[in-house]
């Protein structure tokens, strides 16, 4: 990961600087969603003509075989019917379709006068056996939603369990944190978060683990449990940072193939100390954090000197130093991995946190983040390439009244 060249992308700003004006507005107001009017109506109506689809076909080929000569048949409608109705129906729904298609069937072919004939009987028999073949269908489609359902259960409890809820106020700061899967139904990724109040300061971190699938999910796990537990240990920053390499260094001992060698995470750690209005920050080959001021200015905070990602310790050394700058009071801090700046447009243009949030101020980190993944949702039409992990704290101002915020 090239951090110069994404600080240089970024073009720092500090307050004071003049503001551009990115489209979005200077005022304190969040954007109001775009009219949601007509494509909702659309998609109702789309929904609509689906779930009566079934009863359409039966309508439609009642109607044929009663304009057209007896020896006419609309039985490939017939058949239609229920096996729609399977995926859309209740099992009792389907059952009943499959019952008005045969009851219809018979009437008409009694009507006609052409029952006892071969072709109608040996029609009315491959209707039927269509109808108790859609109820079997639906079955197995009720089956098959369940367990999609228990699977999305399990994974969400894996997510909590992996990346749990932070508290919304800790030691003073308030906090908020939002998590976005590229993958729609997906609540697993590589990318992670971690709060946790000690005795020398709250301690942070937001990272991107390489890869994807259960392996960058354990590897999640590592750095997140040696995160908790070094930051309620070391005594510092830099030695938080290194007790993180040394977890994944055995972790990647213990693992097979490419990811015993190439495994890596990307990772910015940030400390608050109590009573302190700074902020300490080590960057590990991470996007820079970006601090957004009371007055609506902002800027970036990218580390002096580049350094490794955790796990890659032994292609050299770079000892960690945290770099300290003010943290005022009414600021907000954000962390976020890299699936935020790489969200690109119809165009192919990536989203520029820095030039979306100028000159804009939020009473709380949780509007920030929702307003923040919401723009980039409508950035890139809703197709992220990647998953995205975001991170506010805010530093109240003195006289600020304690107020809770509902997600």
């Amino acid at each position: 990961m090239d951090d110069e060249g994404a600080y240089a992308r970024a073009g720092g700003r500090l307050p004071g600087d003049p503001v551009p004006d990115p489209g979005l507005g200077l005022d304190d107001e969040p954007q109001p969603p775009p009219p949601p009017g007509p494509p909702r109506r659309r998609t109702g109506y789309g929904r609509a003509f689906v779930h009566a689809l079934p009863v359409l076909l039966i309508v439609v080929a009642i109607l044929y075989d009663i304009f057209t000569p007896r020896y006419f048949t609309a039985g490939p409608l017939y058949t239609a019917a229920p096996l729609v109705a399977a995926p859309l129906y209740s099992r009792r729904g389907t059952a009943l379709t499959g019952v008005a298609v045969v009851v219809a069937v018979v009437g008409l072919q009694l009507g006609k006068g052409v029952i006892h004939y071969v072709d109608s009987l040996t029609e009315l028999i491959t209707i039927a056996t269509v109808a108790v073949l859609a109820v079997i269908v639906n079955g197995l489609v009720r089956r098959s939603s369940e367990r999609l359902v228990s699977v999305r259960e399990i994974a969400e409890a894996a997510q909590r369990a992996v990346l749990p809820q932070p508290a919304e106020r800790i030691a003073g700061f308030e906090i908020a944190v939002c998590y976005e899967a590229a993958q729609a139904d997906a609540f697993i990724g590589g990318d992670l978060y971690a709060v946790q109040d000690s005795a020398r300061g709250v301690r942070l971190i937001v990272g991107d683990v390489r890869g994807k699938g259960m392996g960058a999910v354990a590897a999640v796990a590592v750095v997140i449990g040696a995160f908790r537990e070094a930051a309620e240990q070391e005594a510092t920053l830099e030695a938080v940072a290194q007790r993180l390499e040394r977890a994944l260094a055995r972790e990647g001992t213990r693992r097979d193939g490419l990811d015993a060698f190439e495994g890596f995470t990307t990772a910015v750690l940030a400390e608050l100390p109590h009573g302190d209005g700074t902020v300490r920050i080590v960057n590990r080959g991470h996007p820079p954090p970006l601090l957004l001021y009371a007055d609506g200015t902002l800027g970036p905070l990218p580390a002096r000197e580049s350094a490794l990602p955790l796990g890659m310790g032994e292609l050299g050394v770079w000892p960690d130093r945290a770099e300290e700058v003010a943290f005022p009071g009414g600021a907000t801090l954000l962390l976020y991995t890299d699936g935020l700046t790489e969200a690109r447009d119809a165009k192919g243009e990536f989203y520029d946190p820095q030039v979306r949030l100028a000159g804009r101020a939020f009473p709380h980190p949780a509007t920030l983040l929702d307003t923040l993944a919401e723009d980039v949702r409508r950035h890139s039409g809703g197709g992220m390439a990647d998953d995205m992990a975001l991170l506010a704290v805010r530093r109240p101002r003195r006289g600020d009244h304690d107020h809770c915020h509902e997600p």
